[in-house]
């Protein structure tokens, strides 16, 4: 699957990052030009995890944004639908993907998440709300496995406050991003899937609409990178 109008199927969207996990946070370090890194520290900062604190983070992939939240204290679950990624991310963090001292990785599907209601003190997702089948449910989901009163926050690629810029930046989106990953030895299907994916994507007003609609409340949001991705915040009703 290629196209973001398949309706991102569940089965074929798992398989395609199944087929690029092995260099995904290499890739993906390259065609954002570094600046996910800085998203994953504002995604941490955002959430505000501290020991003893349980943070479920969706759509972890290999782990990698998961290990912003261990290492300020909290603990924290990573959890994703591609078994090729959670198979990657628990070897690099050591071989075992329940026990010991490291990041638990668990398998599971957003619209069906595999925990009790009000397990976590905050839930996060970054850039993988958009390959969710049905956005709204899965935030229903977030919803019911959230205590009352905790956090959720969203990190997912947005739509560019400056037009000059936009221009730019979707001419990259379709002609060059794919390439740049084939150059590096990724899976392309997956990245020309990521581009289209991206300009079917609402704006910042509208995903936080769809978030206060499933029952979140104080929701508002940050872009960063000039809007390049946006990140919303969101509390439980106590």
């Amino acid at each position: 699957m290629t196209r973001a109008q398949l309706d991102k199927q569940p089965d074929e969207v798992a398989a395609m990052f199944d087929r690029t996990a092995r260099r995904y946070d290499l890739v993906n370090d390259v065609v954002s030009l570094g600046q996910v890194r800085l998203w994953r520290r504002a995604v941490a900062a955002a959430v505000d995890a501290g020991p003893g604190e349980l943070v479920l983070d969706l759509g972890a992939g290999t782990g990698t944004s998961t290990d912003a939240f261990t290492s300020l204290g909290a603990r924290a679950i990573a959890s994703d639908f591609s078994l090729g990624m959670l198979r990657t991310g628990v070897r690099r963090h050591g071989g075992n993907a329940l026990s010991g001292p490291g990041v638990p990785f668990i398998a599971g599907d957003a619209l069906r998440l595999p925990f009790a209601d009000g397990s976590f003190d905050a839930v996060t997702i970054s850039v993988a709300l958009r390959n969710v089948h049905d956005t709204s449910r899965a935030l229903r989901e977030m919803l019911r496995v959230t205590r009352p009163g905790g956090r959720l926050v969203v990190l997912e690629f947005s739509h560019v406050t400056v037009p000059a810029v936009d221009l730019v930046y979707r001419e990259y989106l379709m002609r060059l991003l794919p390439r740049v990953a084939r150059v590096f030895g990724s899976n392309d299907d997956s990245y020309e899937y990521l581009a289209e994916s991206i300009r079917d994507w609402p704006d910042q007003a509208t995903l936080a609409r769809t978030i206060q609609d499933a029952g979140w409340r104080r929701v508002a949001w940050r872009n960063l990178s000039m809007g390049i991705v946006a990140m919303h915040r969101a509390v439980k009703p106590v």
